[in-house]
């Protein structure tokens, strides 16, 4: 049973198509690819003694199709679809700025000098 409508139809979710949809559409692909297999044998036998390069081409395709049509027909069912896109993303969070610069800092141990602390006593 199919729809009469002819009005448009617009997939608001990611499901994948039904299944009967999926073995409807497979089917035709296979017996579309068979038909055109039986059409290449058929031209085969009749260009045989006119057109015997074109008959191995028929000769060939009808070997090779059958094979094409297995794997079209077996392919699996098709990915899922992605959701529509729908979704407006929040504009960009401004990143951190740099540390504030401190007064000059205090001689270490890399610049060869002694490390002191101001001892609040007046020792050392």
């Amino acid at each position: 049973m199919r729809k009469q409508s002819d009005a448009e139809v617009f997939r608001i979710t990611g499901a994948r198509q039904g299944l009967a949809d999926d073995v409807r559409g497979r089917q035709r692909r296979y017996v579309i690819s068979m038909s055109v297999r039986t059409l290449s044998v058929i031209a085969a036998v009749v260009l045989w003694n006119v057109e015997r390069y074109v008959a191995i081409v028929g000769l060939v395709l009808g070997v090779l199709l059958p094979y094409v049509a297995v794997v079209i027909a077996n392919a699996g069912r098709e990915n899922t679809p992605s959701l529509p896109s729908t979704f407006v993303p929040a504009p960009p969070r401004p990143a951190l700025g740099a540390a504030p610069v401190a007064g000059p800092a205090e001689a270490g141990p890399e610049t060869g000098q002694a490390f002191r602390s101001g001892d609040p006593q007046g020792h050392g």
